[in-house]
């Protein structure tokens, strides 16, 4: 059973991918390539743009934090002048917190520099190669367009293409019951005139013998009518045609009316 089951699987997979191959139009399957490597250019240059938002940020924390500590610098410079050495001491304790968050953020910052640098290359290259992939895929889609109306004409004037096939085949269909039909008609004439096969049209109550005694009525109209030609044919006059074929030579003339003497 497993082997019937893979088998049956196996053929499914064969019917389909020859479905697939036909519905499949090569200049979709290109059309649709390329799209998606457009949307993947996007997807890069968000990210680019996501990474450089991201770095500006970043850097407006740092400037803000250098203000911050440049601030508490001149605070606790102030303290220390109106004799608060305590409230310096608290203002040098933030600024020492401030720089090392000011450490941290340039360190992200070169970080995030970094990233977009190597994210602008790679869009950089993306966009030659989609550019690359869209001139040759227009390419392709030329030149299949163009193999198919050629292979179209081609099918057409030569009646191998599928549909021109079908009309081949029906023209030789007709072409046979044309041939079968006419040699069925001739075998029927040949069996009426032979007399195997009774004529449905005839006459009711014709036979075969009036059928023989027609023929041999016809034949002597036929002779009678021969005799009458021949007597009207020129030099004829010494024969006289009889109905049956026969001849009978004409008297002949006596001269100035006179008897030959016995």
């Amino acid at each position: 059973m497993t082997g019937i089951t893979h088998r049956m699987a196996t053929l499914f997979r064969v019917k389909a991918n020859k479905a697939l191959d036909r519905a499949e139009d090569p200049r979709e399957v290109l059309d649709y390539a390329y799209e998606q490597q457009l949307e993947m250019l996007r997807k890069v240059r968000r990210g680019v743009a996501d990474v450089a938002t991201s770095h500006k940020r970043v850097e407006l924390q740092t400037d803000q934090l250098r203000l911050s500590a440049g601030k508490l610098q001149d605070q606790a410079q102030q303290a220390l002048g109106m004799g608060r050495e305590d409230l310096a001491r608290e203002a040098l304790t933030r600024r020492t917190a401030t720089l090392a968050q000011i450490t941290d953020l340039e360190a992200q910052q070169a970080s995030l520099h970094e990233q977009e640098e190597k994210l602008t290359l790679a869009a950089e290259r993306l966009q030659a190669r989609v550019d690359a992939f869209r001139v040759r895929k227009e390419t392709i889609k030329a030149n299949y367009t163009a193999a198919e109306s050629q292979t179209m004409i081609t099918e057409a004037v030569t009646g191998i293409g599928e549909e021109m096939g079908d009309v081949g085949l029906a023209m030789q269909r007709a072409e046979d019951k044309t041939a079968q039909m006419q040699a069925r008609a001739g075998a029927l004439d040949e069996l009426i005139a032979s007399g195997a096969l009774e004529d449905a049209t005839a006459p009711a109550g014709r036979d075969d013998l009036q059928a023989e005694l027609d023929a041999v009525t016809a034949g002597s109209d036929v002779d009678a009518e021969l005799a009458r030609m021949k007597a009207e044919l020129p030099g004829a006059s010494a024969k006289t045609a009889l109905p049956g074929g026969e001849s009978a030579t004409a008297p002949a003339r006596h001269e100035t009316g006179q008897e030959e003497s016995s």
